[in-house]
């Protein structure tokens, strides 16, 4: 009868600990009962576990019964003994030592490793007071059960360690990707929404968690419907990962253009799991396509028309059934000569457009006259500008020589005065002048033209671009013009910028070094050429 109490005893704390283990991960707790039911189980008085840290190659005690915490480093002999496998009497004499040393009662001791996958992971430790009765079989037998049970708590531990600091891990990863990063489950609803996604769709995450896709990201196929609902690429299983990319208007109001990787998931019977999503902005480089398909259209048609024309007028002067006079022969040669500038000047833009990018555009610093070279260019386009246009030069008196590239700050000036002239189809006045300021000399030229919006002030000084309005539109050019005078004021140190209102025209202004610094007192401008 007091064997079979026992049985049931030692069945009821074994089903104590393994409910433990299920219940809860705190390794330390789980150890402490499982101690203290094997101390009790094998009628013992004292006992302890130690694990085994790789770093430092130790057994430490992290639990213990009828032991305070403060006597566990008199124990740290006999776990050095132990793991370094010390012979019978050695670990005998080490227990003895500890024992003696806290002056406890002491008589018999066990000691059973706790294995884990036929590695051993840590000690658990057993002392009796009593003499007359021995560790048996049996006991060992149950102590090894309770070994078998702390190792598993062990490993449980760890693996919810390891689990928790690999998610911990990649929802940093996610976190601060530079790409946008969101999670989708089964019914294409997000779980996950990184700090990226919130600055690409202006969306916040707690917005975001828990609506579909298609309401977050909202691509827009060329025909302006929302691309995840009229054919979401998640739908097709099969094949290369699904990509999808479009224009999206953000939820702050901005227009971006977004390149969306699925990396799709199934399960066990091959329907839809979910999903990541991994989502780039390549605003900039559709822009740059765009702008670039745009770009050969237009200088195919810029090449074609002058040399369609110097054809024309070959094929007509050469005729060998017609007779030209003189007068004629002159004429026609002389638009042939204006049609081959005309060729020879975007040419030589496309090779300085090159060389920008090479970084070897040559510049040839000097000190020159600036007013007398934009008094040439001014007669220049005055010759050919109209007389609706009013063209005036205002530069403060005794305006010093300037130091830098003449030719090249010629094809500024020249460029600004030929935009200025194209963009105010009415007529007006244009106005071209300079000041000094800060030992710096400052060139302008305004007009009374069409104006330019506030969102392409910036951006009509990129590679290309053209502004995308009925008048740029039926305006010659290839966008290459104020790149390549931001480019040479740049490389004079100074740049570009422009102040304008729709309607209202638009003012240029940048600024080149004095030669010697030499200094004079601003002009006081009239008020309508302070500002636009």
């Amino acid at each position: 009868m007091v064997q079979h109490d026992e049985r049931l005893k030692q069945r009821d704390y074994l089903l104590r600990i393994s409910k433990s283990l299920s219940a809860q991960l705190d390794v330390e707790a789980v150890l402490a009962q499982v101690i203290e039911y094997a101390v009790e189980i094998v009628a013992g008085n004292y006992g302890l576990i130690a694990l085994h840290e790789q770093e430092s190659d130790q057994l430490v005690i992290v639990a213990s019964y009828n032991l305070p915490q403060s006597s566990w480093p008199t124990f740290a002999p006999l776990l050095r003994a132990v793991l370094h496998q010390a012979t019978p009497p050695a670990l005998a004499q080490e227990a003895r030592a500890a024992v003696e040393a806290l002056s406890l009662p002491l008589r018999q001791t066990v000691a059973l490793p706790l294995l884990l996958a036929h590695e051993v992971i840590g000690m658990i430790v057993v002392f009796r007071a009593a003499v007359n009765v021995a560790f048996t079989a049996d006991d060992r037998a149950l102590l090894q059960a309770f070994a078998d049970q702390a190792a598993v708590a062990v490993q449980n531990a760890r693996l919810y360690q390891r689990a928790v600091r690999e998610s911990q891990q990649l929802q940093a990863i996610i976190e601060n990707s530079a790409d946008g990063v969101m999670i989708l489950d089964n019914r294409w609803r997000i779980t996950t929404f990184n700090r990226a996604m919130e600055l690409l769709t202006g969306w916040t995450r707690e917005e975001a968690v828990g609506r579909p896709c298609a309401e977050v990201i909202g691509l827009l196929t060329p025909q302006g419907e929302n691309l995840c609902l009229v054919a979401c690429p998640l739908q097709n299983q099969h094949g290369p990962a699904p990509v999808a990319q479009g224009w999206m208007h953000t939820r702050d109001g901005r227009k971006r253009y977004l390149q969306t990787r699925y990396s799709p998931t199934t399960t066990a019977d091959g329907a839809f799991g979910g999903a990541i999503a991994n989502v780039r902005d390549i605003t900039a480089q559709k822009r740059e396509t765009d702008q670039q398909l745009t770009f050969i259209s237009v200088v195919s048609h810029e090449l074609k028309t002058p040399v369609a024309i110097i054809k024309g007028y070959a094929d007509l002067l050469r005729r060998p059934d017609a007779s030209w006079n003189e007068a004629t022969v002159r004429d026609g040669l002389q638009i042939i000569e204006e049609e081959a500038d005309r060729l020879n000047a975007l040419l030589t833009n496309l090779l300085d457009v090159s060389r920008i990018q090479a970084g070897t555009l040559p510049l040839v610093f000097a000190p020159f006259a600036l007013p007398a070279m934009v008094e040439r260019v001014l007669q220049g386009i005055a010759a050919t500008a109209g007389d609706q246009y009013m063209l005036e030069m205002r530069f403060a008196p005794q305006y010093p020589l300037v130091y830098g590239d003449e030719e090249r700050i010629r094809m500024v000036v020249t460029n600004l005065l030929t935009n200025a002239v194209k963009y105010s189809p009415h007529g007006g006045t244009i106005r071209v002048g300079g000041w000094l300021e800060d030992e710096h000399a400052l060139v302008y030229v305004a007009d009374q033209g069409s104006g330019i919006a506030p969102e392409n002030q910036t951006r009509i000084f990129e590679r290309f671009y053209r502004v995308d309005d009925s008048l740029r539109r039926t305006t010659p050019g290839a966008g290459l013009g104020l790149f390549l005078a931001q480019a040479i004021v740049q490389a004079h140190g100074s740049r570009i910028t422009v102040e304008s209102q729709l309607g209202r025209g638009a003012r240029f202004v940048f600024r080149l070094p004095i030669e010697h610094r030499q200094l004079a007192e601003p002009p006081v401008l009239p008020e309508d050429e302070a500002r636009v």
